[in-house]
C-alpha cells in the first residue's frame, strides 16, 4: 500500500507565506506525478498545481507566480509553496501522488490520496 502524508498547513495573514509538505511511503517503484488540489466549503475540490517527473510542471491560473511545487526524489516528498496568500486561498489543501507499483508480474500505475492540511488565509 501507498501512503500520503501531508504537513505544513495553518493560519496566516494575507500576504504571508505557506510551505506544504507531502511525503509518499510504502510500496512502490516510482513517483510519476505528484499534485496539489484544494477544496473550499461548498465547492468542488479543485487542481491546484501538477509537476510530473521530467519537469513539466502547471499551475491554475489563480495561483501562477505565486505558488511553486518541487520535490526532493531522495526523499519522496513533493512541496508546494506558496506565497501572497490571499484570504480566497483558504481551503483544505489535498496532495495526490500517481506511482508505479510492483505486482507479481510486472508493474501498475495506481493514484493515492492524502488526508489533507487546512490553509487559512485571514484578511
Amino acid at each position: 500500500q501507498v501512503q500520503l502524508v501531508e504537513s505544513g498547513g495553518g493560519l496566516v495573514q494575507a500576504g504571508g507565506s505557506l510551505r506544504l509538505s507531502c511525503a509518499v511511503s510504502g510500496r512502490f517503484s516510482s513517483i510519476n506525478a505528484i499534485a496539489w488540489y484544494r477544496q473550499a466549503p461548498g465547492k468542488q475540490r479543485k487542481l491546484v498545481a501538477i509537476g510530473v517527473s521530467g519537469g513539466n510542471e502547471d499551475y491554475a491560473d489563480s495561483v501562477k507566480s505565486r505558488f511553486t511545487i518541487s520535490r526532493d526524489n531522495a526523499k519522496n516528498t513533493g512541496y508546494l509553496q506558496m506565497n501572497g496568500l490571499h484570504p480566497e486561498d483558504t481551503a483544505v489543501y489535498y496532495c495526490n501522488s500517481n506511482v508505479r507499483v510492483p505486482t507479481t508480474y510486472g508493474s501498475r500505475t495506481g493514484d493515492y490520496w492524502g488526508q489533507g492540511t487546512q490553509v487559512t488565509v485571514s484578511s
